[in-house]
C-alpha cells in the first residue's frame, strides 16, 4: 500500500519558512512583500481561492491587496489597472486570477504583466528562464509538486517521470523541472497510442489531464511515485482527481490525495514567489 504524500503537512512546513523569510527581510531591509490579486467577474471558485490567499498572505506577515472587477469591465481598464501595479513599489506579485470574461483577451493581459512581478509564471520571459533551467518564477503547481518529491526524499535523478497532459500551466512546467533534475521525461496527452503502455514505465507519474480517475491500476507499475493534480467532481458530487486512488494506491510506493495532495502547495508556492521578488527588489 502507498505512502501518502500530504500536501498538508509539506505546505505549512513551507509556509514556516516563509514567515520567517518574510520576518527577516522585513528587519533588514524594512520591505513588507506585497500580493495584488485581480478578480474580474463573479466566480464562485476564483472567489474563495482568492480569499485563501489574501488568509494565506496575512498568516505569512505579507500585505495584499484585492481588486475586484465586475464581468463588464472593459479590456483596457483591466490592462490600466495592471499598469498601475506594475509601477506600485509596495507591490511585488500580481495574480490575475483565471477564467477571464470572454471579450478579454487572457494571453494580452498576463503578458501585460512586468515579468519582474508575474508570481505565477506565466509570462513568456519567465517561460523562457525555466527552459533554459535559470527560473526567476517557477509556476505555483509544478513547483509545489517538486518540492514535494524533496520533503519526501524521493530521488529524481535517473528516474523515468511521465506527465499526463501538457497544459502551459502544469504539464510543460513540470516536465521542464523534472528534466532539470536529471529525470528521463515523457510527455503524454489525448493523442498518444497507447498511452497506457507510456504510463506504465513511469517511475514517476504526474497526473494532469482533467479527467475524474482516468488513471487506473492498470496504467501504473508496481512502486511508482503518483501525484493527481487533477481536481474533478464525479457523479455524486465528490470532489476527485485524475488517479483512481483506491486501486492504485495499491500498486503505488507513494501517491497524492485529493483533497489535501497538490491543492495544498500551490498558494504556498505563490507566497514562496512573492517573497522571492520582494528579496529581488531590496538589492
Amino acid at each position: 500500500m502507498a505512502e501518502i504524500i500530504d500536501g498538508k503537512k509539506v505546505s505549512e512546513h513551507i509556509r514556516a519558512e516563509i514567515a520567517q523569510g518574510v520576518e527577516k527581510l522585513k528587519g533588514e531591509t524594512d520591505i513588507t512583500p506585497g500580493l495584488a490579486a485581480v478578480l474580474v467577474g463573479e466566480d464562485p471558485a476564483s472567489e474563495i481561492y482568492v480569499r485563501n490567499k489574501r488568509k494565506a498572505c496575512a498568516n505569512a506577515g505579507m500585505y495584499s491587496e484585492e481588486h475586484k472587477l465586475p464581468a463588464k469591465t472593459t479590456e483596457q481598464e483591466l490592462l490600466n489597472l495592471v499598469d498601475r501595479l506594475n509601477n506600485d513599489p509596495n507591490i511585488h506579485g500580481i495574480l490575475v486570477q483565471l477564467p477571464l470574461p470572454d471579450h478579454i483577451d487572457e494571453t494580452k493581459v498576463l503578458r501585460a504583466v512586468s515579468p519582474l512581478k508575474d508570481v505565477d509564471g506565466f509570462h513568456p520571459y519567465n517561460v523562457g528562464l525555466l527552459v533554459e533551467g535559470n527560473p526567476r518564477f517557477i509556476s505555483c503547481t509544478p513547483h509545489g509538486i517538486i518540492k514535494m518529491l524533496e520533503f519526501y526524499n524521493i530521488d529524481i535523478t535517473g528516474k523515468e517521470a511521465v506527465i499526463v497532459g501538457r497544459s502551459n500551466i502544469v504539464g510543460k512546467p513540470v516536465s521542464m523541472l523534472l528534466l532539470h533534475r536529471h529525470a528521463t521525461v515523457t510527455i503524454g496527452h489525448s493523442r498518444t497510442k497507447p498511452l497506457d503502455e507510456v504510463t506504465k514505465r513511469a517511475d514517476i507519474l504526474v497526473a494532469a489531464i482533467g479527467r475524474a480517475n482516468f488513471i487506473t491500476g492498470d496504467m501504473v507499475k508496481e512502486g511508482a511515485v503518483v501525484i493527481d493534480v487533477g481536481i474533478n467532481r464525479n457523479e455524486e458530487g465528490k470532489l476527485t482527481g485524475d488517479v483512481d486512488f483506491e486501486a492504485v494506491s495499491k500498486k503505488a510506493s507513494y501517491i497524492t490525495p485529493v483533497p489535501g495532495g497538490v491543492g495544498p502547495m500551490t498558494i504556498s508556492m505563490l507566497l514562496w514567489n512573492t517573497l522571492e521578488s520582494a528579496k529581488a527588489s531590496s538589492k
